[in-house]
């Protein structure tokens, strides 16, 4: 009897474990911006466009291309490359929109190709380093190593969310 109880112990604790590492990993949908790849939680994402010139507004800052129709919604595009100061930005067969659902807000992220979706356990997962700049930063959530590859996690909730970018207002990015 006691073996029995041993045994449903062990057994609910080794599930325990099991879904408590579960809950620590997460998967990542990783892009590449320039020379470095990049990771946005896949549950932000709604899905990966072709790029297409979108419709250019009027006093828009550079990194917010214009807007598309995309089945009916009226959906701003910011490309990340400019955002994030890539060096070269350049429109080609790989470049993609990845159509994201930020704070219930439909909004696309041009980037040079998407990569693929990583499930990356907590433990793979770095802080982002502290640096003394003037650069936000604070969208960065971590670095994980994946083999040879060096992956940068970004809150893209937060990136979309800044005032500079004009795309959320306060009552929106609280939420």
């Amino acid at each position: 009897m006691d073996m029995r109880n041993e045994a449903n112990h062990l057994a609910r604790h080794d599930s325990a474990r099991a879904a408590a590492a579960q809950a620590a990993s997460a998967e990542f949908l990783t892009f590449r911006l320039g020379g470095e790849e990049y990771g946005i939680d896949i549950l932000r994402v709604q899905e990966i466009r072709s790029y297409e010139e979108p419709t250019r507004i009027a006093n828009a800052p550079a990194f917010i291309k214009g807007v598309v129709n995309l089945r009916g919604v009226i959906v701003p595009v910011v490309d990340l490359r400019i955002k994030l100061g890539c060096d070269k930005v350049e429109y080609n067969g790989f470049t993609v929109v990845i159509v994201l659902n930020v704070h219930g807000r439909v909004v696309g992220a041009v980037v040079d190709s998407v990569s693929d979706v990583l499930e990356l356990a907590g433990d793979l997962i770095k802080p982002a380093p502290e640096m003394n700049t003037n650069v936000n930063t604070s969208f960065i959530t971590g670095i994980a190593s994946v083999g040879e590859r060096m992956l940068i996690l970004m809150d893209i909730e937060a990136l979309m969310s800044g005032s500079d970018m004009g795309l959320m207002d306060n009552a929106q990015a609280l939420q």
